[in-house]
């Protein structure tokens, strides 16, 4: 059995999640993390379960029994929240963005030390694992491309970490060609958007977006277009997310891309 911290508890994403953990035979949901929920059960917010919400993820780990802490929290707290659980040799599943790639590179470092498995996905859906696949494929054989993220205008980390994972996994690759430098344009750089691992990436921040993440592959007369759009819901993202849970003590350290879970290592 696998006792799960969900961290975010009270969030958007959780209620399904937390449905689904509480339906598997192998999994329960032991605790959440809440600053507004602190102090309540699970069942008092509606989420089903026995356990007891926290203000703190350093307050849950010490008095519950976890052995994953799943983190849908924000930016600005889930960088302190893995390295706690870490440092209690807790596994860590990753739902939030708002992480560097020097982020996860010293979150390695730590969570190999401690023995513990760190899993993080910019999107933990299935259909977006794969279309990451897809552009890997693509990257292999074309050579210049760009990639676009929509998201809701209420969603204050850019890019979102579906496109940041994105451009650091083609980064890997090759970087794509530019015929022109950006140091070379005649206007403000920022027109062409950011920098990730070489790729340029393009944050759209509007009303009626939840996360689409869309890649332009450009060639002498022709495009290639891959693009995955959520709905309005959280559900897209249960089933990842627990086989996510179930994998991440495999082996220690930081694995990233619900991809390496369903196509193996790239």
């Amino acid at each position: 059995m696998i006792n799960v911290c969900f961290a975010g508890v009270t969030g958007w994403t959780a209620p399904p999640i937390a449905r689904a953990i509480d339906e598997a035979e192998d999994l329960v949901l032991a605790a959440g993390v809440s600053r507004s929920g602190g102090g309540r059960s699970l069942e008092d917010v509606g989420i089903p379960g026995a356990g007891v919400i926290y203000r703190s993820v350093t307050e849950a780990l010490r008095n519950a029994d976890v052995d994953v802490l799943v983190d849908y929290t924000s930016a600005t707290a889930v960088k302190d929240n893995v390295q706690a659980a870490v440092d209690a040799g807790v596994h860590v599943v990753i739902g939030s963005s708002g992480l560097t790639a020097e982020d996860y590179a010293e979150l390695d470092r730590r969570a190999r030390r401690e023995g513990v498995g760190v899993f993080a996905a910019g999107n933990f859906s299935v259909m977006a694992a794969v279309l990451q696949q897809a552009a890997q494929m693509a990257a292999r054989h074309l050579g210049s491309w760009e990639i676009l993220d929509y998201a809701s205008d209420t969603k204050a980390d850019v890019p979102s970490g579906t496109a940041r994972e994105l451009a650091e996994t083609l980064g890997q690759l090759r970087e794509p060609r530019t015929a022109l430098p950006v140091h070379e344009l005649h206007g403000p750089a920022e027109a062409r958007g950011a920098e990730v691992a070489g790729s340029r990436v393009h944050s759209l921040r509007l009303p009626s977006f939840v996360v689409s993440t869309e890649i332009v592959f450009g060639g002498r007369g022709e495009r290639l277009t891959l693009r995955h759009d959520p709905g309005l819901g959280p559900e897209p993202y249960v089933e990842g997310t627990l086989l996510a849970i179930r994998r991440v003590a495999e082996q220690p350290g930081v694995r990233r891309g619900l991809g390496t879970l369903l196509f193996g290592p790239q």
